[in-house]
């Protein structure tokens, strides 16, 4: 559990209104003490998170969220931290009492809101049983309704079946590829890494898409050959087969490419993490707005993680410096890090995304929906680099539907 990314785990938000019971359901949950919970309103003020093992879905982060109907001199900032941890989750618990027969409108609302799978959970079943017009109104909207008396830990155990169930209904819409290399290598394949160790490089590990590429081939039983790219060339000559597939950070690819044969398989991590992200082919399409940039446009560059920003960043100096070259134009740039996005994402000309390796695949998709939503085009770091270089269209190749490239425009932009 403790090697999980939380990128990789399942993500539950626990929301309803004030003292609805939501941190006393967490509480049941998780069979411990994690949130206070308290009959006086407003008691949870922050996002709690708590991490569980949870069979059989494995590593899961609960998110504990504020009543979305607060009243407090604070009301606005925790309703946008409610609406930002849904946001992040991949399913939405809505926690509501039985106290009428009719859906609350208010959470039907809000979750309306979110567009996000949810179920419904009455916590207070001990004084407000849910009666059967009351799960039969939720489920004329085809929503799962539990029940439970969440203050009785000897309910724990019965409730969790249901529970697990309910999330398990909602986990197919939620598919995707579950592995970076999924579909990529034939089964007993070579797969060659080529991992730059620079100053932009962590001290004495590999960056998280990397781990997560190495990993995944070893599970599938791959041979694997993990280079820098000062030795890839003699790496390559060594072997005494070509390998399917050559994996490369972003910034060596042209250089990569320039030595590779041309039948032999290459692709990015970023851009690996695209696909198993979801974002794929909305972020091919929205490369080709590269080409269409003019003087004064603004860019954001986005990303999930915090880090100390050295003096060759790549959000931050070499793709800024990169597209001011290959475009010629005077272009104005904006930065943002962490969990925040542009909530003024229109005026943007182009958003330039990170790989999202410490993003679930959800943020990731509700992020690109966000900027396609206000018609503003959204590329990530490693397709953004291909494309500038002339080479994204090779780098396309090991997934084998070229549709969204050829929708996006030329394979080789015209600056």
């Amino acid at each position: 559990m403790l090697n999980t990314p939380k990128s990789e785990c399942l993500t539950l938000a626990i929301v309803g209104r004030v003292n609805a019971g939501k941190s006393t359901l967490l509480n049941l949950i998780a069979g411990q003490h994690v949130a206070i919970a308290s009959p006086v309103p407003g008691t949870t003020t922050d996002v709690v998170e708590k991490t569980m093992e949870l069979r059989p879905f494995g590593r899961v982060v609960f998110l504990d969220t504020a009543g979305f109907d607060d009243d407090t001199a604070l009301w606005q900032e925790r309703r946008r931290a409610t609406q930002k941890a849904v946001e992040r989750a991949d399913i939405v618990i809505a926690v509501t009492t039985a106290t009428t027969n009719e859906p609350d409108a208010a959470l039907l609302e809000f979750l309306a809101q979110s567009k996000k799978a949810f179920f419904i959970v009455a916590t207070q079943a001990d004084r407000f049983p849910a009666s059967e017009k009351f799960c039969a109104a939720w489920q004329r909207s085809g929503v799962a309704t539990i029940a439970v008396n969440a203050c009785d830990p000897n309910a724990r155990d019965a409730f969790l079946e249901q529970f697990k169930s309910a999330i398990a209904a909602l986990r197919p819409a939620l598919s995707r590829v579950e592995h970076i290399l999924d579909g990529i290598v034939p089964p007993n394949g070579w797969v060659m890494h080529v991992v730059p160790i620079d100053s932009q490089a962590p001290k004495g590990r590999l960056i998280l898409p990397q781990v997560m590429t190495l990993r995944n081939a070893l599970d599938a039983d791959y041979r694997n050959v993990v280079v820098t790219e000062m030795g890839f060339a003699d790496a390559l000559a060594g072997l005494k087969s070509a390998p399917d597939l050559v994996v490369c950070d972003s910034q060596v690819v042209e250089k990569v490419m320039a030595v590779l044969p041309e039948d032999i398989a290459c692709t990015t991590y970023s851009i690996l993490m695209a696909r198993m992200k979801g974002g794929l082919a909305d972020m091919v399409a929205g490369a080709a707005a590269i080409a269409t940039l003019r003087d004064g446009d603004r860019v954001l560059v986005a990303e999930v993680c915090s880090h100390h920003a050295g003096e060759e960043d790549i959000g931050r100096v070499k793709i800024p410096k990169l597209l001011k070259r290959v475009t010629g134009k005077a272009l104005e740039f904006d930065m943002v890090a962490g969990r925040d996005f542009a909530d003024d994402a229109q005026r943007y000309a182009l958003i330039v995304h990170c790989g999202g390796c410490m993003a679930t695949a959800e943020q990731i998709r509700r992020r690109v929906s966000h900027a396609l939503e206000r018609g503003v085009a959204i590329t990530n770091y490693g397709v953004c680099i291909a494309y500038a270089q002339g080479v994204l269209e090779r780098a396309l190749k090991p997934f084998g539907d070229m549709t969204a490239w050829q929708r996006s425009g030329s394979a080789t932009p015209d600056f």
